[in-house]
């Protein structure tokens, strides 16, 4: 899969697809649906199958005070396109020139000179154009006065009715619940940090942990999880137990991701890790002493390893 970043980078080669377009924040499975239409319009056309977003995230424009909100970082949102089979990922700068293009000027200048797409697949709620004043409705009027076709794709649901969305993935990750995330989802959430050293009290009771930041992305429930890790590049994953808080019961260094890491001893200190969480054991707790911390680690990761194995 190619990215291009700007503009200027796009050749006549690269021009000519077929492009979903939306933020596609997580790639969840009714982003996904959405592709797949593309890919099968983009197989029709005999056109390589593109999907078009921004980096940032347009809400992170306007609202630089909220709490971070965003499931994917721009290269593991990268990740998961690639792996669903896009050709072409025109991620577009997305600043305050570009938030003032009118939809207009979106769909001439870019959809249009700039990709000369052949086809654009958007979501029902697609809203584009300086100050959101471009719908999916509008997007098929410009886009036909300039040869381009459109497909509108309707809300895909589960079985309950219940429709696909990024929200809905950020409500189960803040409540705790990542099973029903991971379901949304169609793959486990997952974020990627660098381990950083820490004051090595786990070691002292017999827990040595990996401690990471969550950076720029959704804040997960604090509590205690059941984890697989991959180190670097390597290919196997590794379970383990993880507690993500402030640490009520030791020192309070802001909050951490710690993960304790079943059946390897190694040196990962400046490694990046990815991190995938499974399941959710319990909440975050403020405990007595180190002995009774010692002992609900224990039980902890007990539980990890009982959940790890039913997957």
């Amino acid at each position: 899969m190619r990215i291009l970043r700007h503009i200027a980078e796009i050749s006549a080669e690269e021009q000519g697809s077929v492009a979903a377009v939306g933020n596609f924040d997580g790639v969840h499975l009714g982003h996904q649906m959405v592709i797949n239409e593309a890919s099968r319009i983009a197989n029709g056309l005999k056109a390589p199958l593109g999907v078009l977003t921004f980096e940032p995230h347009p809400r992170m424009l306007f609202q630089t005070d909220g709490a971070p909100f965003r499931l994917t970082s721009n290269s593991s949102k990268a990740d998961a396109l690639k792996s669903v089979g896009v050709d072409l990922l025109f991620e577009l700068p997305f600043d305050h020139a570009f938030s003032q293009l009118s939809a207009e000027e979106f769909v001439t200048d870019v959809l249009g000179k700039s990709l000369r797409l052949k086809h654009v697949i958007c979501g029902y709620d697609f809203i584009f154009g300086h100050r959101r004043r471009g719908t999916p409705e509008i997007l098929e009027h410009l886009c036909g006065d300039i040869g381009i076709g459109v497909s509108r794709m309707p809300a895909f649901s589960e079985t309950d009715g219940a429709v696909y969305s990024s929200t809905r993935v950020r409500q189960c990750l803040t409540e705790g619940d990542p099973r029903g995330a991971a379901e949304l989802l169609g793959r486990p959430w997952s974020f990627s940090g660098t381990v950083e050293a820490g004051d090595q009290r786990g070691r002292t009771i017999g827990f040595p942990t990996c401690n990471l930041r969550i950076v720029d992305l959704i804040q997960p429930a604090h509590g205690v999880y059941a984890v697989q890790v991959a180190i670097e590049n390597e290919i196997d994953w590794i379970s383990g137990v993880a507690n993500f808080g402030r640490r009520p019961t030791v020192n309070d260094r802001g909050t951490l991701f710690e993960v304790n890491l079943f059946d390897i001893e190694r040196d990962l200190y400046g490694k990046s890790l990815t991190v995938r969480i499974i399941d959710f054991i319990r909440p975050e707790m403020k405990f007595t002493g180190i002995e009774d911390l010692k002992n609900q680690i224990t039980a902890d990761s007990k539980r990890a390893h009982q959940l790890l194995s039913d997957d």
